[in-house]
């Protein structure tokens, strides 16, 4: 017996998608019950594995069963969760998973896909070629453009400690005598004269 505030059953609870090792299982929920999540029991028909997938606050009619076995049969039951409790479970539906080779000739019986498919892989990886090959380039430009203003402060200081070093002597030889740059020359040329007057 069902407890009246508990959902009913789910209805219509099909499988889908069928691969080697997934398969989707949907179902829908009949009009009018709050069912706020879902349960579902998967379990080999061997009974060598059995698992039990439960979520709730969701709307969602479908899961994805994964890490099947390949070539096996199985045994699915749907539960929905309403506020007060789980509905019983639906029907038992059975489904068989296919072979990894039962993939290849559903594929190749449109050629054309097949090489669609691969004409766009070829151009996902190429995208992926030129964003990889971007950022390796703009990581070089940031660590050369690093080196040079390291470069740059190792030479102003370098040339700061020949300045201090080179002052005593300076007031002796000619203004002329280069330290630095250009604009050095020009700042420290007024002091020079004017030791020289």
């Amino acid at each position: 017996l069902t407890h009246p505030d508990r959902p009913p059953s789910p209805v219509n609870v099909t499988v889908t998608q069928l691969k080697a090792n997934s398969a989707t299982v949907s179902w829908d929920v009949p009009e009018g019950d709050v069912v706020i999540g879902y349960a579902i029991l998967q379990q080999r028909q061997d009974g060598q594995m059995q698992r039990f997938i439960r979520e709730v606050n969701t709307t969602n009619r479908a899961c994805v069963l994964w890490d099947l076995a390949e070539d096996a049969d199985y045994i699915i039951q749907v539960q929905s969760i309403g506020l007060y409790g789980e509905s019983q479970a639906s029907k038992r539906v059975h489904f068989r998973t296919l072979k990894e080779t039962d993939r290849l000739p559903s594929n190749s019986s449109n050629q054309g896909d097949i090489t669609m498919e691969g004409l766009d892989k070829d151009r996902q990886l190429q995208t992926g070629e030129i964003i990889i090959i971007v950022a390796v380039l703009l990581m070089w430009a940031a660590v050369i453009a690093l080196f040079c203003r390291q470069y740059d402060i190792i030479k102003d200081n370098d040339s700061n400690n020949n300045k201090e070093k080179t002052k005593p002597s300076s007031e002796h030889s000619t203004p002329e005598r280069p330290s630095g740059g250009l604009l050095r020359n020009k700042k420290k040329s007024p002091s020079v004269n004017i030791i020289e007057v």
